[in-house]
């Protein structure tokens, strides 16, 4: 299959998500070596569980460090305690941060106990802080089955910042598990926006298994559609998806 080059398909997702690791340690490692810190966007959800593990493993064999990282998570649940234990504070501490030496207060989750007046303003200065760090360097993101990317749900604006916002019934409904019944699952999140994905340096999308495939034909291949929020990435200059081979199942052959 003659694909875009900024496709990969891997065998299966642990193969593709150690070498997701793999890089983004080489890029916390080059910026180390300039005396840079690394702005890191990322994601939760099942797709980057992998990369996290393997994150770790490579921090304690010691071929990276944290201790100049400065993380910002995509998003949180709206309302969220952080010690829910489905909240994505709880999410990123089990599966990364509790295991590496990076500096909690360089780490940035949205806030999912704000009262709504003070959402406005907390969005505003998350937008701040990530401007001040020097802007994204690198996006980790999966993609939802409505091809949401963050909780930007069909209909968000390639504009948008960071904001709150309503998740769609399909994005509720795969959350079932999670949180034992539809009726506890939250209604909104905080979100980054698209824009503020957009901006990053280096994204990658990560898509894995057959439930992905129908989307990530859209996201990629089909026109830029605001329905498909992920199609908005077609456009970036430094955009990689990092794809399993079920997940490419539906990508059509191109010419070019």
């Amino acid at each position: 299959m003659n694909l875009k080059s900024n496709i990969k398909i891997y065998e299966n997702a642990l193969q593709a998500s150690i070498e997701v690791a793999q890089h983004i340690t080489s890029i916390i490692q080059k910026n180390e070596s300039v005396g840079k810190p690394t702005v890191l966007g990322l994601a939760t959800g099942n797709t980057p569980l992998l990369v996290y593990q393997e994150l770790v493993r490579l921090y304690h064999e010691k071929q990276v460090s944290f201790q100049k990282v400065i993380t910002f998570n995509l998003d949180e649940y709206y309302p969220m305690a952080p010690h829910h234990p489905q909240s994505y504070v709880a999410f990123m501490k089990k599966h990364l941060f509790d295991h590496i030496d990076i500096d909690w207060k360089n780490v940035h989750i949205p806030n999912g106990e704000l009262i709504t007046d003070d959402i406005p303003l907390f969005c505003k200065a998350y937008e701040d802080k990530i401007v001040a760090a020097g802007g994204l360097d690198f996006q980790l993101l999966g993609i939802g089955r409505t091809g949401h990317i963050g909780f930007n749900e069909p209909e968000s604006s390639l504009e948008s910042l960071t904001r709150l916002v309503d998740l769609n019934p399909i994005t509720r409904e795969d959350a079932i598990a999670d949180f034992n019944g539809l009726n506890n699952v939250p209604k909104q999140a905080i979100s980054m926006g698209v824009q503020t994905i957009y901006k990053a340096k280096e994204i990658m999308l990560l898509a894995f298994s057959e439930k992905k495939s129908d989307i990530i034909q859209k996201a990629i291949q089909e026109e830029v559609n605001p329905q498909v929020p992920a199609s908005y990435l077609q456009k970036h200059p430094n955009i990689t998806y990092i794809l399993d081979n079920e997940s490419a199942s539906k990508l059509k052959k191109q010419l070019s």
